[in-house]
């Protein structure tokens, strides 16, 4: 009896999802099963990490610039605005800590996401190094929202050559993407960078692409070619779980973003 009782809740929930609509059911369930707790904000050290009940908290889903970068500074007074000295409810991640035993959480003051905030008002983008959570798809719309905007990180290039240069192919075993200039006039990309979601990134040195031409970025070290330049320093970069791609022109605009995942 109590194996069959067990069944009909089950097969009740079940239903309860399919009725009701499901992002609502989605929300609850992810609220219900990751852990919230109030904790008090004592220092915010940069735009995606600060100090709360003695904690150094990471804020999942987003990263930063970092200092010296552009919007650093924005990205750091906007948290300060919002929550310095004040009471947070923070949801932890799936994965509680980082490598550097930062605890891994979404920040709610008010209701309101601030990591999400960030990513909307384009001093973040979004950054899951570990694959995909629920909040995933949020997080990439908050950026296409900040796309549309076009302001701040999501600032669109003028530059000439911006309509240019396509992100032809990415390939995860042999750590290469493929740039390719679709234009008829030749292209200059000296200063230009390479980024993925996280802090790694790849300058080009004094390059011209040609018209109609291609060139291979490839992981690793080598010696740089007309047709191969070479990320050296690192070992990779892009994972077979996904990525974004980011190309920027030599003022830090945006030029190109490519989600490599595939979302769930």
């Amino acid at each position: 009896m109590e194996k069959k009782h067990y069944r009909f809740l089950l097969y009740f929930f079940v239903m309860l999802l399919v009725i009701i609509n499901y992002p609502i059911a989605d929300r609850l369930l992810r609220n219900f099963l990751l852990e919230r707790q109030q904790v008090f904000v004592e220092e915010v050290i940069d735009g995606d990490t600060i100090e709360a009940d003695g904690m150094r908290i990471r804020l999942l889903g987003i990263n930063s610039p970092e200092r010296g970068e552009p919007f650093y500074e924005e990205a750091k007074s906007f948290l300060e605005k919002e929550i310095l000295n004040k009471s947070v409810e923070i949801q932890l991640g799936i994965e509680r800590k980082d490598k550097y035993g930062r605890v891994l959480a979404y920040v709610f003051y008010h209701g309101k996401n601030l990591n999400l905030e960030l990513v909307k008002r384009g001093l973040a983008n979004p950054y899951f190094p570990s694959g995909q959570d629920p909040s995933y798809g949020d997080f990439v719309r908050a950026w296409e929202e900040c796309l549309s905007s076009n302001f701040n990180l999501c600032e669109r290039s003028s530059n000439i050559c911006s309509n240019c240069i396509l992100l032809k192919n990415i390939n995860y075993d042999e750590q290469e993407a493929v740039l390719y200039n679709e234009c008829n006039f030749d292209c200059e990309l000296t200063g230009w960078q390479i980024k993925d979601e996280g802090r790694k990134k790849f300058f080009f040195p004094k390059f011209v692409l040609s018209a109609k031409s291609s060139v291979r970025i490839v992981v690793g070290n080598g010696e740089n070619n007309e047709g191969t330049l070479f990320w050296n320093g690192e070992k990779y970069v892009w994972t077979k779980g996904g990525d974004s791609f980011f190309l920027r022109d030599d003022k830090g605009k945006l030029v190109l973003w490519k989600n490599l995942r595939t979302q769930t």
